[in-house]
């Protein structure tokens, strides 16, 4: 008998109960015009790629609300060294202040209907909002009414719904259930097909802005974590600048691989000879030597200061 998951990021409809389930395990944050997952990096500004940011876990599917526990592994503790032996980080720019951006319109979907010459990938989602009907191969889709919501989300002093009918709750779980206020005769799955060649760029890869990342520290050290599965280890380029890390990073995902191409732009200066980095099945895991020894507040030169305290030695999730 074929049910719903409902784990933020999935909603497929499954039959196999040991099928991988991808899906967010923590909340939903919306803070400032930008959008993402507590659990996750990645932030957007409109409500379309906030629904497209891609899952970073790994369980079965659900029924229920509550995920599946997820077994925490613990970084091994380094020496705990006190932060008055080490000499004092050197001076830097004032960092200016956020600007808040408003929040653009979403963009209307390029076509309300399905181009019949192009074949439906198996298990893609219905693209309209609050529909979430998984698509299967053989199915007939001659009696298909979709259920949406044409309007545009609406987040307001707590307050959540749409633009297109008068409901409003409070919790996102509430707002992902609301129900669609119109229907149509006919899902849409692929639209034109603009949008996956879209995806598809330089040789049939699709380009990633950014991916998750964790730091911790030692007194010698910064040990830096980019989360991309299946990466390419024969192809993959990284690259030691004094102070910054450039990375090439191709996978060899299936049937469309990824890229992660990007240039970090480091807090403190690095020892370009010393460091060295390791491709492991999940995540790029780079150690950085430290060429003055201060400690880093956060892994990137462009991220804002949060005046939070990290231990050296401890592990932690890059602010």
């Amino acid at each position: 008998m074929a049910q719903q998951c409902v784990h933020q990021g999935c909603g497929k409809t499954y039959t196999d109960e040991d099928e991988v389930c991808r899906y967010h395990p923590g909340p939903p944050v919306f803070h400032e015009g930008q959008k993402g997952w507590k659990c996750c990096k990645p932030r957007v500004l409109t409500f379309e790629e906030f629904m497209s940011i891609e899952p970073c876990t790994e369980g079965k599917h659900s029924t229920t609300d509550l995920p599946p526990k997820i077994e925490k592994k613990e970084a091994p503790d380094a020496p705990v060294v006190q932060t008055s032996s080490l000499p004092p980080p050197p001076p830097r720019a004032p960092i200016a202040a956020p600007q808040n951006a408003p929040t653009p319109p979403p963009p209307p979907p390029e076509s309300d209907n399905d181009d019949e010459t192009i074949e439906i990938p198996d298990g893609r989602i219905c693209r309209r909002r609050g529909c979430g009907v998984t698509f299967q191969k053989g199915a007939t889709r001659e009696a298909e009414t979709c259920t949406h919501h044409p309007g545009a989300p609406i987040f307001h002093e707590g307050s959540k719904g749409y633009s297109c009918c008068k409901r409003r709750v409070l919790e996102f779980d509430q707002f992902m259930k609301i129900e669609g206020c119109k229907t149509k005769d006919r899902h849409l799955f692929v639209g034109s097909g603009k949008k996956d060649a879209e995806a598809k760029t330089s040789g049939g890869e699709e380009i990633l802005d950014t991916v998750r990342h964790d730091f911790y520290q030692t007194p010698s050290s910064v040990i830096a974590s980019f989360f991309l599965k299946k990466i390419n280890k024969d192809a993959a380029k990284i690259v030691f600048q004094p102070q910054v890390l450039v990375l090439d990073l191709p996978t060899s995902d299936s049937p469309v691989p990824k890229r992660y191409k990007a240039e970090v732009p480091l807090f403190g200066p690095i020892d370009t000879e010393k460091s060295t980095f390791k491709v492991l099945g999940t995540k790029l895991e780079v150690t950085l030597a430290k060429a003055d020894g201060s400690s880093w507040p956060v892994l990137r030169s462009d991220d804002r200061l949060t005046g939070e305290i990290l231990q050296v030695g401890r592990a932690g999730r890059a602010q």
